[in-house]
């Protein structure tokens, strides 16, 4: 399977998982979606994330975005590790697990690095618009957890810069600044967009404050 590139369309399939079988474009529907992996059950790394992921279920809720986790363990086995979850981390997970056994999302998304875990999927996380295009690939090894701070300001990013002609600084984060993109010259345009006014830094380069949503 050739890697997924920013711009693909994310594969369709269908799967077992905590809350039944899962087609994956129809239960996305409409919606963002937050596809991410774990190389196992049980793992300690893997239970702190979950549990943050189902902390932060507002936060995905408001941004119109669906989370669901997949790991190559069985369904009966995911449902197990659940109840630890929400024990441990003071939470309720709100969200599917794919028990991906067969390796099926697994293989489809390239989740899987020999080099790296010859049998278990590393962490991957793969953020997909409503169009079911990726946006925004991430793999982590398994030693290391996931910032979904940085997940939730990504998703912030691409919300943002599809409404609107502008892009995001390095280490943006919503209210701050952001750049008007250089294809916009036009003075009317400029001023119709962004009424609160901006600033001209470089000749190639304008600031302005955030544009609402």
């Amino acid at each position: 399977m050739a890697t997924l590139r920013l711009g693909d369309t994310a594969p369709d399939f269908t799967q077992d998982s905590t809350e039944g079988p899962i087609r994956f474009h129809e239960w996305a529907g409409n919606s963002w979606v937050v596809l991410f992996s774990h190389p196992a059950d049980f793992t300690p790394v893997c239970t702190t994330e979950l549990g943050r992921t189902a902390a932060l279920s507002g936060e995905f809720a408001k941004r119109g975005v669906k989370p669901i986790a997949v790991s190559v363990d069985p369904v009966d086995q995911h449902r197990n590790w659940i109840k630890d979850i929400n024990e441990t981390q003071d939470t309720t997970v709100n969200f599917p697990i794919l028990a991906d056994a067969d390796k099926k999302v697994a293989t489809l998304y390239d989740m899987i690095h020999p080099n790296s875990l010859a049998n278990a999927t590393v962490r991957s996380v793969f953020i997909i618009d409503p169009k079911k295009v990726i946006r925004t690939t991430l793999t982590y090894p398994a030693s290391t957890g996931r910032n979904f701070d940085e997940i939730l300001r990504v998703i912030d990013s691409l919300q943002l810069t599809d409404s609107h002609k502008v892009a995001t600084p390095a280490n943006w984060k919503q209210g701050d600044d952001v750049v008007i993109v250089p294809s916009l010259q036009d003075p009317k345009e400029l001023a119709e967009r962004f009424p609160k006014g901006f600033k001209a830094v470089r000749p190639y380069l304008r600031i302005t404050p955030q544009p609402n949503k």
